[in-house]
This record gives structure tokens, C-alpha cells and sequence, in this order.
């Protein structure tokens, strides 16, 4: 007889499902301006004490409080409201058109503009994005054309990528913003990778690397972290725990037993949880982050607490496996009211130039969406020509694909 009870295996389930309200109390939320502000310099070491902690500066009035209030210049907040506004409108409208078949697919970052914006407005135009499938708001941020990402989406004449690529995964190399990848976790080890070698160089530019809660659960994702860990690659290591993958909730990727920074600060990384929907908190631990790696410091790994207010993507419903009222009773609320909160609270914004302001980035993207659809979309029936498959992958064309090109235009 053994006096050991029969083992149990523990499956972690989420605190709230369909028809049961979700309890947040597992966020572990600690109050505006409470966690300290390390200095730029701080051993992996020096960060323990905070993983599990919560950085944030916009208490609940609307204040910046705390030792990582960025003091930002208003005009840089206002540039991001409306970076977050015209992303928000983009997404509505893509959804709208994938379900009047324009387009296969799409993937909106609802409840996540703040972290994408605010990273870009905190990075240097030539440093280099990894993102994973909800950062289009960094492309937004930066300029990039709405006619241009569009067009990607409805895979039509002017399609940037030729129709090569899924919708949602743009690619701009001039805007710093590398192909993303479908097998994700790829992109983590390949901003590691070029962050080395912009270090080998000589190079001033760093790496921002982007992957969801789930995907931490992919073998690339700690390969990324040793080599950033063991070679201080300048890179900035995003993990966005917006608590879903497409329907498992987040502690099946491991962040029941602790958090997703804590890994990072186990691999000798500097590591930061963060309140990914207060865009402040998010523009200073981004541009204290930026400063480490450009002085050589190495790399920061932040986890930015966030939630997917809507579904995973166009293929998902998300009522079958969680409450239809979470986005509405997420505690960390709405990173675009919280920010228009504060700027109305300071005086440089009211809600007649938010309503006014609204108007014209919905104009704007609607002008936009026109201008693409008459590019064609799916709906027109647009095939690509398949023989350009064989184009832009080799310089020259080695002599097999010749033959199998020529096979194709025969069968053609």
C-alpha cells in the first residue's frame, strides 16, 4: 500500500466561460504609479521583484502619476489617439468587407491599439518590427498607406505582395516592418537574429520582436530567449497577453503558474509586466526599453497585459468559450477612452475635436477602402497569374523552376 493518493494531472482552465461571469482578480492590477522605475542600467537581477507586478501611469481619473510618467508632449499623444482611431476604423470596415466577401480573412487588434502605437511612436523610423498578426497599428503609426494595406487584404491588381501572402500579413520593408509570418513564433528568433547583426555591424539600429501569449509556448520562442540573453542582442522582446490564443485561455501557454516576464528575468533578461492599455505606460517602458538596447545594454523583455476584445480572427467565435461581456468588464478598460480621458483632463483635447476628429479618420478610411476596391477585391475574381510564383525568390532562377515554370505555361 502506497500512502500517496493517485496522481493528478492539472489542466488549467480559464476563470470564466459562457454563461459564468469571468473573475479578473488573476491579473494581479497594482495601483497607478505604484511600481518603481528601475534605472536604465539594471541587472536582470534588479527586475525580479516587479515581474509580477503592474506598470501603469494613468490612474482612474485620467492622471499620469508615478516615478514612468513620460511627461510626453501633448501633440505626440494626440498623434497617437488618432493612430489608434484610424486603426480601429481600418479594422471595422475590413470586417465588414470580409463579410461581404472582399476578402478571405481578417484579424483586428481591437483593445490592443495602444501597444502597437505606442511602441512605434517610441521607436526610430529605421528600426526594424517583427510583428505578429495584431500590429498593424505600428504600420498605421508610421505612415504606411491605407490604399497599400488594403489592396494587400483584397489580394487585387495593386496587391504589394501579389497575392503571395494570407490577408493581415503586409510586409514594408521601407517602414521597418518585416513579413509576418503564419507559423508563428518565427518572427522572435529572427528579430534576435537581426538585432546580432546590426550589433556586428556597427550598426545604430535595434529590433522589436512581437509574439501573442500562446505562441510563448512555441521552441523558437525560448531560443530567442537565450540568444538575446547570452549575446545582449539590442532587441525589444513584446510579449502581448491579451489572455486568449485563438480559443485556449492564456495559462495553458504557462502563465497560470506565473507571469509571461518572468520567463524573461529566468533567462537573465530585463524583464517588465506592463498595462499594454494605458498608451503612456506603454511610451515610456517602450522608450526606456529603446534606451537599454542602443547603449548596449541588451535586451528587455516586456509582457504588455491587454485583452482581444473581439474574436481571434474571422474564422472564430469567441461566445462558444467565453463570457459575450468580457471586453466590456475588462479592468484595464479601453486604451482609446482612457487616452482621450487624459488629454481631456490636461486641456489639450475636448469631446467636440474627439467626435470631430473621428469623422474625418472615418472619411479617410472610407475614401481609402474606395480607392482599393477599385483595384478589384476577391469578390471581382481576380486570379493571379500562377506563374509568378517562380518570380523574386532566387536571383537567377535556378534551371529546375525554369523547367517547371515552362511546364505550368504549357498546362496554361
Amino acid at each position: 500500500m502506497t500512502p500517496y493518493p493517485p496522481l493528478r494531472l492539472h489542466v488549467p482552465e480559464p476563470p470564466g466561460r459562457p454563461g459564468r461571469e469571468t473573475d479578473f482578480s488573476y491579473l494581479k492590477l497594482s495601483p497607478a504609479g505604484a511600481v518603481r522605475r528601475p534605472p536604465v542600467d539594471v541587472r536582470p537581477s534588479g527586475t525580479e521583484d516587479i515581474v509580477d507586478q503592474l506598470v501603469r501611469v494613468l490612474d482612474d481619473d485620467g492622471r499620469a502619476v508615478g516615478p514612468w510618467d513620460p511627461k510626453a508632449d501633448p501633440q505626440l499623444l494626440l498623434a497617437g489617439l488618432r493612430a489608434m482611431l484610424k486603426t480601429r476604423f481600418l479594422d471595422a470596415r475590413m470586417l465588414v468587407a470580409q463579410r461581404q466577401k472582399k476578402l478571405s480573412f481578417y484579424m483586428q487588434c481591437l483593445g490592443e491599439e495602444a501597444i502597437g502605437v505606442g511602441q512605434a511612436l517610441s521607436l526610430r523610423p529605421d528600426d526594424m518590427c517583427f510583428p505578429t498578426y495584431r500590429q498593424q497599428g505600428i504600420l498605421v503609426a508610421r505612415g504606411y498607406s491605407l490604399v497599400d494595406m488594403m489592396c494587400q487584404l483584397f489580394s487585387n491588381e495593386r496587391d504589394p505582395v501579389k497575392g503571395r501572402q494570407l490577408p493581415v500579413m503586409y510586409t514594408s520593408r521601407r517602414h521597418g516592418f518585416f513579413s509576418i509570418s503564419g507559423n508563428l513564433a518565427t518572427q522572435y528568433i529572427q528579430a534576435v537574429g537581426w538585432a546580432m547583426a546590426s550589433a556586428i555591424r556597427g550598426d545604430t539600429r535595434i529590433a522589436s520582436a512581437w509574439i501573442g501569449d500562446g505562441s510563448t509556448a512555441e521552441a523558437d520562442f525560448h531560443s530567442a530567449l537565450t540568444f538575446a540573453a547570452v549575446y545582449r542582442a539590442p532587441v525589444i522582446l513584446n510579449i502581448v497577453n491579451n489572455q486568449w490564443a485563438i480559443s485556449s485561455f492564456q495559462g495553458i501557454a504557462g502563465g497560470e503558474a506565473a507571469s509571461f516576464a518572468a520567463r524573461g528575468v529566468g533567462n537573465g533578461i530585463v524583464s517588465l509586466r506592463v498595462d499594454g492599455n494605458d498608451f503612456l505606460a506603454v511610451l515610456s517602458v517602450s522608450g526606456w526599453a529603446a534606451e537599454r538596447a542602443r547603449r548596449g545594454l541588451g535586451p528587455t523583455l516586456v509582457e504588455w497585459t491587454t485583452y482581444r476584445a473581439g474574436a481571434h480572427s474571422t474564422s472564430d467565435d469567441p461566445s462558444k468559450y467565453r463570457p459575450a461581456d468580457d471586453w466590456g468588464r475588462f479592468p484595464l478598460g479601453d486604451p482609446v477612452a482612457r487616452l482621450k480621458k487624459h488629454l481631456v483632463a490636461i486641456g489639450a483635447w475636448s469631446d467636440g475635436e474627439h467626435e470631430a476628429a473621428m469623422k474625418a479618420i472615418e472619411a479617410e478610411v472610407v475614401a481609402a477602402q474606395k480607392e482599393a476596391e477599385s483595384h478589384g477585391t476577391l469578390a471581382s475574381g481576380l486570379v493571379h497569374d500562377a506563374s509568378t510564383m517562380f518570380d523574386d525568390v532566387y536571383r537567377d532562377i535556378p534551371a529546375h523552376l525554369l523547367r517547371q515554370r515552362r511546364e505550368l505555361e504549357d498546362l496554361s
